[in-house]
This record gives C-alpha cells, structure tokens and sequence, in this order.
C-alpha cells in the first residue's frame, strides 16, 4: 500500500515532536515510540495500492500548489480500530479541494475495494496524529490537555510524499518541472 501524506513545516514538525514526547513521558501511547526514521509528523490524504503513472501525474499537480497553510482547530480523540489523538486542522475550502485532488487521483487508477473509506471526501477528517494504540479509550485521560504544548494556531502543509507499507521507503513526490 502508498500513502499519501503532507508534512508540516519546521516550527509545526518541532511542536507536535514535543506533544509526542510529553505523551510518552506520562507513559501514554505516543508517536513518538513509533522508533521508524520515517516517522515524522504529517497529515495523511489517502493511500492506494500503487501509484501508477496516471495517479503520479496528478499528484505532481497537487504538489505544485504547496505549500497551503492550515489552522488547527484543538485536540481530537477518534475511537476506531484504534484510539487515535490528534490536532484537528480546520477543512478549509483549500485543504477540502486538494484533499479532494488527492482522493480522486488515487482513485481514478485504484480498485474501489482498496481504498480507505475513511478518506473519502466527505468522511475525511484533516488531523496530525500525536498518539494511536489499539487500546480502546486510551486518550480519555483528563489529564491530556494540559499535558500538551498549544498547538500551534496556523502552519504550512509544505510535502506531498508517499510512504510504501511494503518496502517501508519514503518518496518525495515532486511538481512536474
């Protein structure tokens, strides 16, 4: 499987570093035991088997049009296979449209059946992931909030890259040029 995936600026990159390493210090699950050199702060758009050349073509597109600023809108907690926390970023009309971009690139050359439905536009909630287990309720700690750093109110979304599940390598995903 390829992601689809922006990293987020260097004042942005150190603050959620410094959320995952609180986290951690409270003995709280954290990305920042995720040991992987990969492992950086960013915001997933989609994943899909390949990245065919049709796929490539488009994403080089959306590539062009970076970096976007985002506003991040608090901490969030999802309960799904796993309990994720994260920094919700506002679903802006630019954000919406490039998420968008992304989505319907990847699955103009994908089986419908491999895509994440939660990816999909409309279901799609923008966030940074600052921890994630498969423990059910582990983010209800009310001690959280002040744990953590503020967030940082805006930043810029400033990478498109893809990681791939299979060889566990990263790939800068360039504009056309």
């Amino acid at each position: 499987m390829r992601t689809v995936e922006l990293l987020v600026d260097d004042a942005a990159d150190q603050a959620v570093r410094e959320a995952w390493r609180r986290l951690a210090d409270a003995g709280l699950p954290s990305q920042a035991r995720h040991s992987s050199p990969t492992n950086s702060p960013h915001l997933t758009l989609a994943a899909c088997p390949e990245l065919t050349g049709p796929i490539r073509w488009e994403l080089a597109e959306v590539a062009a049009a970076l970096p976007l600023p985002v506003r991040c809108t608090g901490l969030i907690r999802f309960e799904r296979p796993t309990s994720v926390l994260a920094w919700a970023l506002d679903p802006d009309p630019a954000l919406t449209a490039l998420h968008r971009r992304v989505w319907e690139a990847v699955a103009s050359d994908s089986p419908p059946e491999t895509l994440n439905p939660l990816h999909a536009p409309g279901r799609w909630n923008p966030h940074v992931t600052l921890g994630r287990t498969r423990r059910a309720g582990a983010f209800a700690d009310r001690r959280i909030p002040g744990l953590l750093p503020t967030p940082p109110q805006t930043f810029l979304l400033t990478t498109l890259r893809s990681f791939d599940t299979h060889t566990g390598t990263l790939e800068v995903l360039e504009p056309r040029g």
